[in-house]
């Protein structure tokens, strides 16, 4: 467990082009400034202006980690090892991110913070078993990495102590990448690197097929308007993408790519997860967020690479238990650029 002492504070990461925002409660990233055309700085996450909308619960997992799951499973069940396990159904029918009180909701404690041109800021946290319903102790520790003028680096790990566990740890920011209080992000154009996509039942739970994209309005495998098929799908896009066909550097896949023609930024981001979540922000409706920014829907977009959801009950998706003494790791690479 963190220290009751721990207090959650925002601390700085700053290399004098790059400037982000982080709490040490959910690890949440609450204001990510970066340069678009003309050398303008613009905030391009969705957040508040302190820690207490966050720890009021007034944000839909704004800019947070997520866990010890991430995602949905369904009917807050699994079976691991022939025992079985009952999760809080915090978004009925199914458990959702972790349950009632999920990593987005712990303060986690700060080991580490540098400051300057590569600045870093690690944190720790202790699950105990039991916690949330999931098995075992697990250690974890995050850390967020300037590694360049515009790019941030994320490392999770986790190491479980004494029982195998699922882990499947998520990133849930809202990116809007033309400025948090700019309206929806139906403009900006992505660019996924996966030819598949898990389906989903009335509940957005996987059905456990592996679907190719090609001819559907899932099909993002070139760049294309996040608007133009958004009314085929629903409320919107809500659905985990299969990461198979980004190309390698430093052991993490290309997963994504954003743009957003007002500003001409660019967002690249690099995973080693084997799915990702794409999310409009389908629920988002009337937050007030940072200076008083009134957040609708589809006011930012979220790309939370993760492990497949429901996968503890999909034995046809890659495995996200660990074991005992193994270590889960999870990289994301955040690259920024204007083009």
């Amino acid at each position: 467990m963190a220290d009751q002492n721990q207090k959650a504070e925002i601390f700085e990461l700053n290399n004098g082009t790059m400037r982000v925002f982080i709490t040490n409660y959910g690890c949440t990233i609450t204001s990510l400034s970066v340069p678009g055309k003309d050398g303008k700085l613009a905030d391009v996450v969705l957040g508040f202006d302190s820690v207490d909308p966050y720890m009021q619960g007034l944000a839909p997992y704004f800019g947070c980690i997520v866990g010890r799951v991430a995602n949905r499973i369904k009917d807050g069940k699994f079976t691991l090892n022939g025992t079985d396990y009952s999760l809080p159904v915090n978004r009925p029918p199914n458990s959702l991110h972790g349950g009632h009180k999920g990593y987005d909701k712990q303060i986690w404690e700060v080991a580490e913070h540098k400051k300057g041109d590569n600045g870093s800021i690690t944190f720790k946290y202790h699950s105990r078993d039991g916690e949330e319903g999931y098995p075992g102790n697990l250690s974890l520790t995050a850390t967020y990495t300037l590694t360049s003028t515009t790019s941030m680096r994320l490392d999770m790990e986790a190491v479980p102590e004494n029982k195998p566990t699922p882990v499947s740890l998520a990133q849930h920011t809202y990116w809007n990448l033309a400025g948090h209080n700019s309206g929806n992000i139906l403009d900006h154009a992505i660019q996924i690197w996966a030819n598949h996509v898990t389906p989903v039942d009335v509940n957005t739970v996987p059905t456990g097929e592996i679907k190719p994209v090609k001819g559907t309005p899932f099909d993002f495998t070139t760049q294309k308007r996040i608007g133009e098929s958004i009314h085929e799908v629903g409320i919107g896009y809500d659905h985990n993408y299969v990461l198979d066909c980004g190309e390698e550097k430093e052991g993490l896949k290309h997963a994504a790519r954003v743009r957003d023609p007002s500003s001409s930024r660019v967002l690249n981001l690099w995973s080693n997860a084997p799915g990702m979540q794409f999310y409009t922000g389908n629920y988002v409706n009337g937050v007030v967020g940072k200076g008083g920014a009134v957040y609708g829907k589809h006011a930012g977009l979220c790309l939370e690479t993760q492990g497949f959801p429901n996968a503890i009950n999909t034995p046809n998706f890659p495995s996200i238990v660990v074991q005992p003494g193994e270590k889960y790791r999870h990289s994301m690479l955040f690259e920024f650029s204007v083009e």
